[in-house]
């Protein structure tokens, strides 16, 4: 049985590997930038490793149907130290907006809530990230217990408002609610969530490595709130779903499960695991353990079979019964309860699979630019090996064969400018090629296509001319990612021949440039076109042309989570674009200086045949070096492989 620190301790190692990767990292560049090897291209490729290091996140989502312990399961496993409950739970719904853990040093402990009523703006939750004045700030003090209690409780708020405002905010299911929630009369009311979304910023040491937690407020505000369907489950590297023990598998959790959680790819489904909560309610003293325990299982396997998951990927605990034995130092208590081995499951999968995500985009990135930095100091060292082989046969020779030799160094020199001015074309057709791959991924024509869409869901709110919209869009939108492919392909080979023609005229050898594939992107559109149309259907059922807000923020949620997609588009582009054209750039800039060089080195010997032996000394020495700096490049990269390559991340200690 792993102890109650383990998950704790695997994030703090993994907070610690990532940290030696990023050293690793910046020792390379603090050597290149030693060795004068470094432009401001390498400074961006290694700025952009590090930033994506720095930026790292590992986000577990939290969902349930209201009363399950989901809160207070996230209290026990990673809040227990605290000595008191972060998050409110007690009985009923206690979540009622979707809610973040994180912590960002650059603003101090606080709860931010953005108000219900922003849902009419049709603005999604994450645009009004960037507008700090749309929410409203609590401070938390982290010396009172008490008081920081007091502040999260406001997560737990409802108002009462007139249930056509309620209709209006997309808030269907509430406005739905059973009757004792509703208040009838001329004005009828009812209570919706105070808030749309909440945020803690906590320095907890699980938050501080970059741990993210998403508290979801019931499985009603899946349908209710798009972008937590959209973009922030989908974007969760571990999702908890959390079940009732005595319940088991309603239908709406089956429902929830099906269209929201399980996913298309069965690889997906690793990252899925059930926490069987409230299992200290089938803890009966009057039955044997035996019985009990049998109860428990069967109650698994059902579960189990239902979510077409492995028994193994569901987990029978009491959280309330957890925390009471981690803060009472109840050891008995604490297995009992089941927690310490969901606890060892999370940081088994969730751990290596995000370490995965980063040494495999951390590998491409160092590997290419080592394999750059070692192309150039193996051209300069081809270039010194023919300046001294030219040097050599000059000993004993005449002035006439040193005049032979500076002749056939300028018909070189006269060779690569003819290339150079060749490569002067090229980059201009790179740069028309280029300005015409980002019209057409550019927010420009994202904006255009989103603007159209809109119109039209808008001229037409029913179910046929919003379902042509929305396909005409992601239609639209497929064939712009099909066309910057192709326009990508098209770069690629005319940069490949490039190469290849610069290499047979300078005699090194040819570079093969990166492709680019669109493929992921384009899966990314495929998602979001089957996760709009599934939950269409639901939401159609539920809707009217009096509700058609709802539907509008689907399409909002659509459309800035395509923008998303853009975003990273545009990024990806740009790097890929730099490494296809920056070592062509590092190529011509050094093998004109290595001519000159050798050029240089001919006129001296020209003008003083004395000085052939110093010059061969010299040069000889300058191809030590280069071999030198070679070896120096690859044990820096080796370094940084032995880091991503180490078989844990988990301190010898804690695996004892």
């Amino acid at each position: 049985m792993p102890t109650s620190r383990e998950l704790a301790t695997r994030f703090e190692a993994y907070g610690e590997w990532r940290n030696r990767l990023e050293a690793g990292v910046a020792d390379l560049h603090r050597w290149l930038h030693e060795h004068e090897l470094a432009d401001a291209q390498v400074d961006q490729r290694i700025d952009d490793v590090r930033q994506r290091l720095r930026e790292d996140r590992l986000v577990v989502a939290f969902v349930a149907e209201y009363s399950r312990g989901k809160s207070e399961l996230i209290n026990a496993i990673f809040f227990a130290d605290f000595g008191a409950r972060l998050l409110p739970a007690a009985a009923g719904r206690t979540t009622m907006c979707p809610t973040e853990l994180l912590y960002d040093p650059a603003r101090s402990p606080s709860l931010q809530l953005l108000p219900i009523e922003t849902r009419l703006k049709d603005e999604t939750i994450d645009a009004f990230r960037s507008f700090p004045d749309e929410w409203t700030t609590f401070p938390l003090d982290l010396s009172d217990a008490a008081g920081m209690g007091a502040v999260l409780a406001h997560i737990s708020e409802v108002k009462r408002v007139p249930l056509a405002l309620a209709r209006a905010l997309g808030l269907e299911a509430v406005a739905d609610s059973p009757p004792a929630h509703r208040l009838r009369g001329v004005h009828e009311l009812t209570d919706v969530p105070a808030w749309r979304h909440a945020i803690i910023n906590f320095p907890h040491p699980l938050l501080q490595q970059g741990l993210v937690i998403l508290d979801t407020p019931g499985l009603n505000a899946i349908g209710a709130e798009p972008e937590l369907t959209l973009n922030l489950l989908p974007s969760a590297h571990v999702i908890l779903f959390v079940l009732a023990a005595d319940a088991g598998v309603t239908r709406s959790d089956l429902d929830v499960w099906l269209r929201d959680l399980a996913g298309n790819d069965p690889a997906q489904r690793t990252t899925r695991l059930v926490a069987l909560n409230k299992v200290d309610s089938l803890w009966d003293e009057l039955k044997p353990a035996v019985a009990v325990a049998a109860e428990i299982q069967r109650q698994v396997e059902a579960s189990a079979t239902l979510l077409a998951l492995s028994p193994e990927q569901v987990f029978p605990v009491s959280a309330q019964k957890g925390l009471l034995a981690k803060v009472n130092g109840d050891d008995a208590l604490l297995e009992r309860s089941g927690l310490l081995a969901l606890e060892d499951a999370l940081s088994a999968r969730l751990i290596p699979a995000k370490r995965d995500l980063v040494a495999e985009a951390t590998r491409t990135a160092v590997d290419a630019l080592g394999k750059d930095v070692t192309d150039v100091l193996e051209a300069r060292q081809r270039s010194i090996a023919e300046q001294l082989a030219d040097l050599r046969e000059l000993r004993g020779k005449n002035q006439d064969v040193v005049a032979h030799m500076m002749t056939r160094v300028n018909e070189d020199k006269d060779v690569f400018e003819r290339s150079a001015h060749r490569f002067g074309a090229v980059r201009t057709v790179f740069a028309q090629q280029t300005s015409g791959l980002f019209d057409v991924i550019g927010l420009e024509r994202l904006r255009e296509h989103a603007g159209k869409t809109r119109r039209g869901i808008e001229r037409s709110p029913f179910t046929k001319g919003v379902r042509n919209a929305m396909a005409e869009f992601f239609t639209t939108i497929r064939h712009d990612f099909g066309d910057a492919g192709r326009r990508g392909n098209e770069i690629h080979d005319m940069m490949q021949a490039m190469y290849t023609r610069f290499a047979a005229e300078s005699r090194t050898t040819p570079y093969s440039p990166p492709p680019f594939s669109m493929l992921k992107y384009q899966k990314e559109i495929d998602r979001l076109e089957r996760a709009y149309n599934e939950h269409f259907n639901t939401l159609w059922n539920m809707l009217s042309k009096a509700k058609f807000s709802l539907t509008q923020g689907f399409f909002e949620t659509v459309a800035s989570r395509v923008k998303h997609v853009y975003d990273v588009a545009n990024a990806d582009v740009e790097t890929w674009l730099r490494a296809v054209m920056s070592p062509l750039e590092s190529h011509v800039r050094e093998h004109h200086l290595q001519l000159l060089r050798r050029l240089e080195s001919v006129k001296r010997i020209h003008v003083a045949t004395g000085e052939l032996e110093v010059r061969i000394a010299e040069l000889e020495q300058q191809h030590e070096g280069f071999s030198a700096q070679v070896r120096d490049v690859n044990r820096l990269v080796d370094a940084i492989d032995a880091i991503l390559l180490a078989p844990d991340c988990l301190p010898a200690a804690a695996n004892a």
